[in-house]
């Protein structure tokens, strides 16, 4: 069993990206029958602290929750996160890229550098395990940090080119 099993349910058609990675992206309408993810669902092992992550530190609101299963739903008004909690957390194994299929982690916009950097701070006081603090991406000249939610998924930020 693996520690995080995450899910990104997207079918994607073949799209030709007309702007470097960390810039507004543009694809022809024509192209492409997909408007953007509806929702992301990651298996987390603490649901309280995965929530409290996204209400606490990044200002998500709560949209729901399902006890049963269990999970709960949050978004920033832009991104919907389905939050699962594990079943049996103390034998999950920790997500490798190197060695498990799954998503590597999944990267989130910041207006610009500024906020990019008052996130990284936010989170850093607050005790969040921080894998690297903003620097700037040599392929695109966009600025962006990675951290891991509680748990062990990783997270990106991004703040467009200046």
């Amino acid at each position: 069993m693996y520690r995080f099993v995450h899910y990104l349910v997207i079918t994607v058609p073949i799209c030709t990206l007309k702007q470097p990675v960390g810039e507004k992206m543009a694809v022809s309408n024509s192209e492409c029958l997909i408007e953007g993810i509806h929702h992301l669902g990651l298996t987390v092992v603490d649901l309280p602290k995965a929530v409290s992550f996204f209400t606490d530190l990044l200002g998500y609101q709560k949209l729901g929750e399902r006890p049963e299963y269990p999970a709960a739903f949050v978004s920033d008004g832009h991104n919907m996160l389905t939050l699962w909690q594990a079943k049996d957390p103390e034998n999950c194994q920790p997500f490798n890229r190197h060695n498990n299929i799954g998503m590597h982690h999944f990267a989130l916009k910041v207006a610009d550098i500024s906020t990019l950097n008052a996130v990284y701070e936010k989170l850093k006081n607050a005790g969040v395990e921080i894998e690297f603090a903003p620097e700037i991406m040599q392929s695109s000249g966009a600025t962006h940090m990675m951290c891991a939610i509680p748990g062990g998924a990783r997270i990106e930020f991004v703040a467009p080119k200046q």
